[in-house]
């Protein structure tokens, strides 16, 4: 094919390899268990081209920091996956805007106001009316809000893991929380879009997000984007800043295939408010993410 020319033998077989390991019960689990970060490098990435070269180099540096990685399914909401993920398996107190007490009215809301909005899509629930999908996604805030209140009450660092663990082979569960997200994505875009609308400053990505052709206001942002997440598409960069705004996190990334670059570590945002806490993740190519753990104890110190 036309992609083949600009890929060797083994960065192809490598692929091959890939789609084959997908059969396999680990790989089908939302987060597969932790292994040693170099050992899943060396198993990945054998070959001598110029690309598994310096996804090693990458994969060297993270190791320098974190001593194992997490795979991540690799489906649409793989980057919703990892992050949240990541922050629940940190969380040691409920998020300010978790606790609002108008949280759970935000679909009744926004609906009162943007009548477009029943349009929203849910996953495998598409055509159903607005009606129902308000109260569906005010149980999927609901559950997000309980997930995230019992997980961060949970001391011991083991259990806390273990708890998360959990959540994430709940896949009726873990997909409700996804929809959250996306909704709650949606409301950071329309509080953007209707700042900077009244002279307010926004952040510059959010100019970004609505200077795409196919998201020039958060009705198309919907359309075009948010419904299609997990769906045919994944997140694209400027949606990882807004991601990020609506957890109030910010996403540290290290992009395997920018080492020895500037942007090898990426924060969204990358002027993030002091008082956010930080999750890792680490993508080979900005589509699929998996995660780093257990951080090295010379780095901790």
């Amino acid at each position: 094919s036309e992609e083949d020319m600009y890929r060797d033998e083994e960065e192809i077989e490598r692929e091959k390899m890939l789609l084959c390991e997908t059969n396999s019960s680990e790989y089908k689990l939302s987060v597969s268990p932790e292994m040693d970060i170099m050992e899943y490098c060396r198993r990945e990435w054998r070959g001598n081209t110029p690309a598994a070269k310096r996804m090693r180099k990458g994969y060297e540096a993270v190791a320098q920091k974190f001593a194992s990685i997490r795979r991540i399914r690799g489906d649409n909401y793989c980057a919703f996956r990892a992050t949240l993920f990541q922050a629940l398996s940190q969380a040691t107190q409920l998020p300010r805007w978790l606790q609002s007490e108008d949280f759970t009215m935000l679909p009744e809301n926004l609906l009162g106001k943007y009548d477009w909005i029943k349009q929203w899509q849910l996953r495998q629930k598409p055509g159903k009316r607005m009606g129902e999908i308000s109260d569906e996604i005010k149980e999927y805030l609901i559950l997000l809000r309980k997930k995230w209140k019992n997980i961060s009450e949970i001391k011991g660092p083991l259990e806390k893991q273990e708890a998360c663990d959990k959540l994430f082979k709940n896949e009726e569960e873990e997909y409700s929380l996804y929809e959250a997200l996306k909704f709650l994505m949606l409301n950071t875009a329309i509080e953007l879009y209707n700042a900077d609308k009244s002279g307010r400053r926004v952040p510059v990505f959010s100019w970004l997000l609505f200077a795409r052709d196919t998201s020039s206001n958060p009705c198309q942002l919907m359309h075009n984007h948010l419904n299609h997440i997990g769906h045919s598409g994944g997140l694209e960069q400027v949606e990882m800043f807004l991601l990020a705004y609506a957890l109030q996190y910010t996403i540290q990334v290290y992009r395997l295939y920018k080492y020895n670059t500037d942007e090898f570590i990426t924060l969204y945002p990358n002027d993030p408010e002091e008082d956010w806490p930080v999750v890792t993740l680490i993508t080979e190519d900005d589509r699929h993410y998996n995660i780093p753990v257990r951080m090295c104890q010379e780095t901790m110190l």
